[in-house]
């Protein structure tokens, strides 16, 4: 039995528009996990082993399974941005202590601590605490604070606003990333 190739693309259309239509993203199914899979691999990079040292530290309730998409959420908005997984995860410390589900009093959400009506025009796939989503949005949000004002303008912008208001904040995430620079000397 053949299949007819207009039907096949009308179907691959409709897939598509309703994909879209929900702000479902078109992946590839993970495969199942399995009790072997769920086990972090080992750190290749010295980088990565204190990423994840530091995320287990911070927040010892994650489940090795968040620790690895935030690992991995961070790798892929820092590279696409241009900014140091260091940086990204110093941010992430200072604004959550690493907790996804971190909320402010003011509306932040996330391990980014992300203003929503930041989040709203950036047209991201999903939830905007996600993890994946709101590592996005922070990376975004923070290398164009960077590109425009450079690095220390930009992480204060990052907290403060437009309206920077003292150094607190940029000495705050300059002894995160410091003390995560030893630890990758070490």
């Amino acid at each position: 039995m053949g299949t007819n190739p207009s039907a096949m693309r009308l179907l691959g259309v409709v897939l598509l528009a309703f994909a879209c239509l929900s702000g479902t993203a078109l992946e590839r199914p993970a495969p199942r996990a399995t009790a072997q899979a769920a086990a972090p691999l080992p750190a290749q990079d010295p980088v990565d082993a204190v990423l994840r040292a530091e995320l287990r530290e911070l927040n010892p309730n994650l489940a090795a399974s968040q620790v690895e998409r935030i690992l991995a959420a961070v790798r892929r908005s820092s590279a696409r941005h241009g900014l140091d997984p260091m940086l990204v995860l110093s941010i992430m410390k200072v604004e959550s202590t690493g907790r996804p589900d971190a909320r402010s009093p003011l509306g932040a959400l996330g391990l980014m601590q992300v203003m929503t009506y930041m989040i709203g025009p950036m047209e991201l796939a999903g939830n905007p605490s996600t993890i994946e989503a709101n590592i996005e949005a922070g990376c975004a949000i923070l290398s164009g604070n960077i590109r425009r004002l450079g690095e220390d303008d930009g992480i204060s912008t990052y907290f403060w606003g437009s309206d920077i208001r003292g150094t607190d904040y940029l000495e705050k995430v300059r002894a995160a990333q410091d003390s995560l620079g030893r630890d990758v000397r070490s």
